[in-house]
């Protein structure tokens, strides 16, 4: 067996694991639900600052802050959906 070819087998097996998809936590699919989550509460606390601005337990600057904070999640969330429809047509459009 030659050297190079004892190299090579050991640069491969050194970088196998930097190819392979990750799995459990550190995926895709947790930082999607991650995302989600905080997305989910960012409109809670909106809702709830302005149901305690409507009960007189807020202010008003409190309000106005929560109301900005909820549309640029919702502008985040839009943008992110408009690029995972514009990513699946791109796919649909490939020649098979």
């Amino acid at each position: 067996m030659d050297i190079r070819s004892t190299i090579a087998a050991q640069q491969y097996a050194a970088t196998r694991p930097a190819t392979s998809p990750k799995t459990g936590e550190d995926g895709a699919a947790a930082g999607f639900a991650k995302a989600a989550g905080d997305f989910a509460q960012t409109l809670q606390q909106g809702e709830n600052t302005a149901k305690a601005a409507m009960t007189g337990g807020a202010d008003s600057h409190a309000l106005v802050q929560a109301l900005a904070q909820t549309e640029l999640a919702v502008e985040t969330a839009v943008t992110v959906r408009d690029k995972v429809v514009s990513a699946y047509q791109e796919i649909l459009r490939m020649p098979v």
